[in-house]
């Protein structure tokens, strides 16, 4: 018999309880089955309706940006050609007027001969004489006529072609496509003692505690933190990209594998010689480097990577920011031999990016 108080509940009570959380149960199951029903009827093809609303605004969007991106380069295209066009038209004025110059220039050289032989020829001392002040005049004539110069005007003018938005274009599409294409690492054998490389052959870490000295090998930088890539380039169009971090010293650019590699003279140093060319930071300042010619570049924040880009048939080594689609700096140069990537660092780390 149940007792009274505090004893265990009478099944009637225990029961009572249970039914009424069997009841509280069904409640939630069934607001839990409203919100799902209208989730699936009501949310979800609402949710539909918006992707296909936004899928279809981003197909415009790419549709109408690539337009007008196809707009302006066919105009750019049509304003190029056209600037070809008459840059061809005058240095082949100025030709033809040059050969009509020097065609009239030979007759009267030729006449004159002809003349100056005849005398010679057909005159006794007397009659000579008597011609004397006609033969100064028709020579000094002659001696007006200069000899030939080669003019600038006579050459194609190949600024004609310059173009800003042809030449950020050409950049962007080159270090999107080609920059990862071209397998770049960094020759282990070139590593200055004040770097490490990192096994996959693309980061250089600074390290301010210099490492020992390789002496047997040769290709080693053995005083400034350089290194090299391992192949070098030497036609066509070539890119790669460089993420620097939060590095506050580097150095980035080309190289002909004849740079020197020991000692502390500005013969090893990079953007210091004829060997080399450097896009350069250090600290906030940033330059690019050759030939120990420093030329400053502004910028108004520190990119976080950099983009190499040469162009062998254009003669152009160009510094891009990815990020910004901006060129940091472009310079023209006939390179005469193969390049290398070369990399310099003296604080933290940077790396190759595929």
């Amino acid at each position: 018999m149940a007792q009274r108080g505090g004893g265990p509940c009478a099944p009637a009570e225990r029961a009572a309880e249970l039914r009424n959380r069997i009841v509280d149960r069904c409640e939630r199951l069934q607001l839990q089955s409203a919100a799902i029903a209208r989730h699936v009827g009501e949310g979800l093809p609402a949710k539909d309706r918006g992707v296909l609303n936004a899928a279809n605004a981003a197909r415009e969007l790419v549709i109408q940006r690539l337009i007008f991106v196809g707009n302006a380069c066919e105009n750019e295209e049509q304003r190029l050609l056209e600037k070809v066009h008459a840059e061809e038209e005058r240095a082949h004025q100025s030709i033809l007027t040059q050969q009509v110059h020097w065609t009239e220039a030979l007759q009267k050289l030729a006449a004159l001969r002809t003349y100056l032989v005849e005398v010679i020829t057909n005159l006794d001392d007397q009659g000579l004489l008597h011609a004397e002040q006609e033969i100064f005049e028709r020579t000094e004539l002659a001696e007006g006529i200069l000899e030939p110069q080669d003019s600038p005007k006579l050459n194609f003018n190949q600024t004609c072609v310059q173009s800003p938005l042809l030449h950020r274009l050409w950049a962007s599409a080159v270090l999107c496509c080609v920059a990862g294409s071209q397998q770049i690492h960094i020759d282990e054998k070139t590593v200055s003692p004040h770097l490490s490389l990192s096994e996959d052959r693309k980061t250089l870490t600074f390290r301010p505690k210099k490492a020992k000295v390789d002496l047997d090998c040769p290709e080693q930088f053995d005083h400034w933190p350089n290194a090299l890539a391992a192949t070098a380039f030497h036609s066509g169009v070539c890119a790669w990209r460089i993420s620097v971090g939060k590095s506050c010293a580097y150095k980035l650019g080309v190289c002909y594998s004849s740079l020197p590699r020991k000692g502390p003279g500005n013969e090893v140093r990079l953007g210091f010689n004829a060997d080399s060319w450097v896009f350069s930071r250090y600290d906030k300042e940033f330059r690019f480097l050759h030939a120990g010619q420093p030329q400053a570049v502004e910028l108004i924040k520190s990119p976080a990577e950099i983009g190499v880009l040469v162009d062998f048939a254009g003669g152009e080594v160009l510094f891009y920011d990815p990020d910004s689609c901006a060129i940091l700096f472009s310079h023209r140069e006939s390179f005469a031999k193969p390049l290398y990537p070369v990399f310099a660092v003296a604080h933290q780390s940077i790396s190759l990016v595929q």
